[in-house]
């Protein structure tokens, strides 16, 4: 079950209802997923939350007594009834205050540890899943669950479930107190409502769909900001810079647009709500004021009545601005939880085969593999690569030479056939024996922020000082690091600590040394290089290949002539395989590319 729902969710908004069911039974079930290791704090909030709306909705209950009973009371000389009057309402004041005081805090500490919890989760997810999954969906679309996503539901549960329960609580004890004091003004309210309820509903159902637009429009904007921003050296080399800033502008506008879409949805709900209120309210007076007249309701429950009619409608506007949170909330969510969802296409065995002291024989039988549902890429592959053999990949662009180094390091399982590290099935390996035998080092050769002997120390987080000194004297990169401002300790991020691309694939390599692993890949390491940085990447790559198995994805052939054996890749095949004497002596592929190497150095 890897589908990519995340992708699919964002770029398909305007959902069916099954689907749109679907989505928010998932959405609810993260939501669930969040509140149930809390949810002693959760229950505990709700009471807190009950019990300080109980106290004020008790407020003019109290004053009617005082009005009906207390003041006609003092008038006959006994003046308790008054005390008492006085001293309910000033207790339940302060009861209102201390436990709304209360509910907010442990509201405040309930959402951020929920959401703590959740930001951890969405990390840790995003880590565990394939390279699949991150070769399709973007960058800016993961950074967009990690910021302005979790934003929307930090804002909704700080503030906005405060909104929505303390009022629906209010409005609960309120309409109960109403019905007790007079049912006759309580159906009157009831009768209100229903309008109301209909101008929510109204709101509701345009305002879901304004804001699943405004996450989409949102998330492509981060999106085109974070690709433009990441590629700056191409956009600049291309003079892109009008053309990126002519898109931004359109999706700026598209965002502008869907956002004063649902701002204008508000406008209309919001005074909706106040007039139905107002409306209510002088209804209540005018049939209250000629039942006072009559005798049929006494002055100090109409006052009564008409402070809770005027405080019911309050928490439905207080909850309608927060409601924009609410759907915004809501939609994010729904992608947060599709991100969730998703199940890594490279899974951990459930019983795990140990491998201690791996040799390196790596073995392909009848292998075939192609990308998610894509053609065959790899069509019934048989290689047998014993231990501590060299072995030179050559081909064209697109020929298989990657997808071989990514299926040995398992970024993909094979899709059918078995691929073997000494006779164990690489899907019976669990990660940690996998990553401390097989290691890739590719053309990029990413520095991680922090020191350079933090970026050699992730080949083996426990070494020393003296370790990481050694693999970087090993492989040539000591004398060079010893020159940069802080040696060892420069920050590669900060002024004086840059290096140049060869330096940066000579760390690379002492990470990759530190790590020792019994098969080591190397992915076009030396592609970019110029031909000074070339050589000295060569004399640390003679180290670092040692005695262990070693795949050279390659195109310089001065690469290639290190190697003990060269496999030429074509259409996902060996074409040829030898000696690199062998196969220039041939008159096959081999041996055309290498006369065109030697013809171009002329």
């Amino acid at each position: 079950m890897s589908t990519y729902s995340g992708v699919q969710d964002e770029d398909n908004f305007l959902l069916d209802k099954g689907r749109s069911r679907q989505v928010r039974r998932r959405s609810l079930r993260l939501l669930g997923s969040m509140i149930r290791p809390v949810r002693a704090k959760f229950i505990l909030t709700i009471i807190l939350v009950a019990l300080s709306q109980a106290a004020r909705v008790a407020g003019p209950a109290i004053i009617a007594f005082g009005i009906d009973h207390a003041l006609p009371a003092l008038r006959a000389g006994d003046n308790l009834p008054l005390v008492m009057a006085g001293a309910g309402y000033a207790l339940a004041a302060v009861a209102v205050g201390v436990l709304t005081a209360s509910y907010i805090n442990a509201t405040a500490r309930l959402a951020q540890t929920m959401l703590l919890d959740l930001r951890r989760r969405v990390f840790r997810h995003t880590q565990r899943l394939s390279l699949e999954f991150h070769e399709k969906y973007t960058s800016g679309r993961i950074i967009s669950r990690q910021t302005s996503d979790l934003e929307a539901l930090r804002e909704l549960l700080d503030n906005g479930v405060n909104s929505l329960v303390s009022g629906a609580m209010y409005m609960t004890f309120t309409a109960i107190s109403v019905f007790l004091m007079d049912w006759q003004t309580g159906l009157l309210i009831m009768l209100a409502a229903l309008p109301m309820w209909f101008l929510t509903r109204w709101y509701q159902k345009r305002s879901q769909v304004a804001y699943r637009a405004s996450r989409v429009a949102s998330a492509r904007l981060i999106v085109h900001f974070i690709e433009t921003m990441t590629g700056i050296r191409a956009v600049k080399a291309f003079r892109r810079e009008k053309v990126n800033a002519s898109r931004y502008e359109e999706l700026a506008e598209d965002y502008r647009t869907v956002t004063v879409r649902s701002i204008n949805l508000n406008g209309i709900f919001q005074p909706g709500l106040v007039l139905i209120g107002n409306v209510t309210v002088a209804l209540v007076l005018l049939a209250g004021g000629f039942r006072v007249l009559d005798g049929g309701l006494e002055v100090g429950v109409l006052l009564a009545l008409l402070l809770y009619t005027k405080r019911f409608f309050q928490p439905v506007d207080q909850m309608a601005m927060f409601y924009n949170s609410f759907q915004s909330a809501s939609a994010a969510l729904e992608k947060v939880s599709g991100l969730l969802e998703e199940v890594p296409s490279v899974r951990a065995p459930k019983n795990p085969v140990a491998l201690s002291g791996a040799a390196g024989h790596i073995k392909f039988d009848d292998v075939e593999f192609h990308y998610g549902d894509g053609p065959v890429v790899l069509p019934q592959m048989s290689l047998d690569i014993p231990a501590g053999q060299t072995i030179a990949l050559v081909g064209q662009t697109g020929a298989g030479k990657s997808t071989l180094a990514k299926l040995i390091a398992r970024f993909y399982d094979v899709s059918s056939g078995q691929l073997t590290l000494d006779g164990v099935d690489l899907k019976d390996l669990s990660g940690t024996d996998l990553r401390r035998a097989v290691v890739m080092v590719t053309q990029e050769a990413f520095l991680f922020s922090g020191t350079v002997a933090e970026n050699i120390a992730l080949g083996n987080p426990g070494a020393s000082q003296a370790d990481i000194e050694a693999a970087a004297t090993a492989v040539g990169a000591d004398e060079f690091i010893r020159a940069l401002p802080e040696g060892y300790d420069t920050d590669v991020n900060k002024r004086g600590g840059r290096v140049s691309s060869g330096q940066r694939q000579l760390i690379s390599f002492a990470r990759a040394f530190l790590a020792d692993p019994a098969v080591l890949i190397l992915d076009e390491a030396t592609s970019s290089l110029d031909i000074p940085s070339e050589r000295l990447v060569q004399r640390g790559l003679q180290t670092l290949l040692g005695n262990r198995t070693a795949l050279i994805i390659a195109h310089r052939l001065t690469t290639v002539k290190i190697a003990d054996r060269v496999l030429v890749v074509h259409d996902g095949k060996v074409a040829e395989d030898g000696t690199p004497d062998e196969l220039i002596a041939g008159n096959g592929r081999f041996a055309a590319l290498n006369q065109a190497w030697e013809d171009s150095l002329v």
